[in-house]
């Protein structure tokens, strides 16, 4: 329940600061099958921005939806009961402002998309994930490319999206390559009609634009370390003013994040503290002994 440190620290800068809106860009959940205590408590910090009368886009990320098709997603609850000032995000939308209490901006948003449930959706007949993945690019740089041709000019767009980017990088430094996910091309994230992109799925907080570049392509990570390879990464979420092609993005460090103590040890040390913390048993060697010698 660390996460939930962070999480407060969120929603309280969010009702404290009176922000306009709220987006949180997926994976509520660290699985598709939440324990009811893991949903109480994240009601409860939801339930704070409604009747605080904030607006709030809970996008679908890969661990909120189930791989089989008609199942409810983790956060269907929310949509199932109306809750106010929350929108669930689970297939992809072009919101106006009407669409978002008449806030004035527009936002293109973008929930997980699977493989599975597109290739029904394009027919695809093939099993290459290559050819599967550029149909699926094609399609999505088809429709965002019609939203913002529709979009109103005169005000502010946003992305928002829970997917990987090429050129993004994973906590651990490894470079997002084509394989398992659907990967954005850059250049969908990066047109200049974008004034803010804010995205999700990737631990690792990072600008996929240079400081001082529009638009932002924000990655804030997540808000808790999830395994070593995030051990020395720091965690943050972001508050952007959003401004027609002068968005100011602000970076806010969480700081009661748990230590991840990394610690490098040799096979041999690793022998020796369990020969002395087992001790022998006469007429037969234990099992631990066994495994010492393999």
């Amino acid at each position: 329940m660390d996460f939930l440190k962070s999480l407060d620290t969120i929603v309280n800068a969010a009702v404290d600061e009176k922000v306009d809106l709220v987006i949180f860009a997926g994976d509520a959940y660290k699985d598709r099958n939440p324990a009811p205590t893991f949903q109480r408590e994240w009601g409860k910090r939801i339930m704070r921005l409604s009747k605080a009368g904030i607006p709030t886009l809970l996008l679908v990320g890969n661990h909120d939806l189930s791989p089989a098709l008609g199942r409810a997603h983790a956060l269907a609850e929310f949509h199932t009961l109306s809750v106010p000032h929350v929108q669930i995000i689970d297939q992809p939308r072009f919101i106006s402002p009407p669409g978002i209490e008449n806030l004035p901006l527009q936002i293109l948003a973008i929930p997980w998309l699977s493989r599975s449930r597109m290739m029904a959706y394009l027919n695809l007949q093939t099993n290459d994930i290559g050819e599967i993945h550029q149909a699926m690019e094609s399609r999505l740089g088809n429709i965002i490319s019609k939203w913002l041709d529709e979009a109103d000019p005169d005000l502010p767009i946003i992305l928002t999206a829970h997917a990987s980017v090429h050129g993004a990088t994973y906590g651990g430094e490894r470079t997002v390559m084509l394989g398992k996910d659907l990967v954005l091309p850059g250049s969908l994230v990066r047109d200049p009609r974008l004034d803010y992109v804010a995205l999700g799925h990737i631990h690792k907080h990072q600008n996929l634009n240079p400081e001082g570049v529009m638009p932002p392509i924000i990655y804030p990570g997540s808000i808790e370390r999830v395994d070593f390879g995030e051990a020395q990464d720091d965690k943050f979420y972001v508050i952007a003013e959003i401004e027609q092609g002068n968005t100011k993005v602000n970076w806010h460090k969480l700081d009661q994040i748990r230590p991840f103590v990394d610690k490098n040890t040799k096979r041999e040390e690793i022998k020796e503290f369990l020969k002395e913390t087992y001790p022998k048993f006469k007429g037969s060697k234990t099992s631990i002994e066994k495994a010492l010698k393999n």
